[in-house]
C-alpha cells in the first residue's frame, strides 16, 4: 500500500487482481499476461489505480495503462511516440505526438521479448527524460530523407522552368530586321 492509502482500502495491486478475476474471460487472461511481462521487464514497476478504475504501471513516471474494452485490451504508453518500436507492436493511437497504444484482440498474442524490450525502453526514457537512441537515429534518417525529397522537388521545378523558358523562346517569331 502507498502511504496515502487509508487503512483497510485495497491496494492498487489488489484492485488490478480483482479486475482481472472479474473479467473472467480472454481479456482478464490477456491483462494478467501483460502485467506479468511488465513486471518481468523490471520488478521495480509500481502499480497504481487511477482515473476511476484504470490500472496504471509506473516507473519514474507513467509507463502505460492497461484498459479493457469489449473487443480489446489496450495498453497505452504515455510517451510511446518517443519510443523506438522495431517490432511494430504499436497498432493504435498512432497519430498523436505523445502516446501510442497496443490493441490486443481475442486470440492475439503479443511477442513477449519485443514487449519486454518496449517496457524497458519506456523505463529508460522516463529515467533519463530523453528520446531513445534508436528513435533519434530513425528521426535523423527521416529528416535527411525529407530534405533530399525537398531538394529533388526544387531541382525538378528549376528544370521545368528552364524548359518552359526555352519553349517560349522557340515559339517567338524571329525579330524583324
Amino acid at each position: 500500500m502507498t502511504p496515502s492509502t487509508p487503512p483497510g482500502t485495497p491496494s492498487a495491486s489488489d484492485l488490478i487482481t480483482k479486475r482481472i478475476a472479474d473479467l473472467g474471460d480472454w481479456r482478464g487472461e490477456t491483462l494478467r499476461r501483460m502485467r506479468t511481462l511488465i513486471h518481468d521487464a523490471d520488478p521495480g514497476v509500481v502499480e497504481e489505480w487511477k482515473w476511476m478504475g484504470t490500472p496504471v504501471f509506473s516507473h519514474h513516471g507513467i509507463l502505460c495503462t492497461g484498459e479493457t474494452y469489449k473487443s480489446v485490451v489496450k495498453l497505452t504508453f504515455h510517451k510511446g511516440a518517443s519510443l523506438a518500436d522495431p517490432a511494430r507492436l504499436f497498432n493504435a493511437s498512432l497519430e498523436g505526438n505523445a502516446r501510442r497504444a497496443i490493441d490486443i484482440r481475442e486470440g492475439e498474442v503479443v511477442d513477449a521479448v519485443a514487449f519486454t524490450a518496449l517496457v524497458r525502453a519506456a523505463i529508460a526514457l522516463n529515467a533519463g527524460g530523453k528520446t531513445t537512441t534508436v528513435k533519434k537515429v530513425a528521426m535523423k534518417k527521416a529528416a535527411v530523407k525529407k530534405a533530399a525529397v525537398k531538394q529533388a522537388a526544387v531541382k525538378q521545378a528549376a528544370v521545368k522552368k528552364a524548359a518552359v523558358k526555352r519553349g517560349s523562346a522557340a515559339r517567338r517569331p524571329p525579330a524583324a530586321s
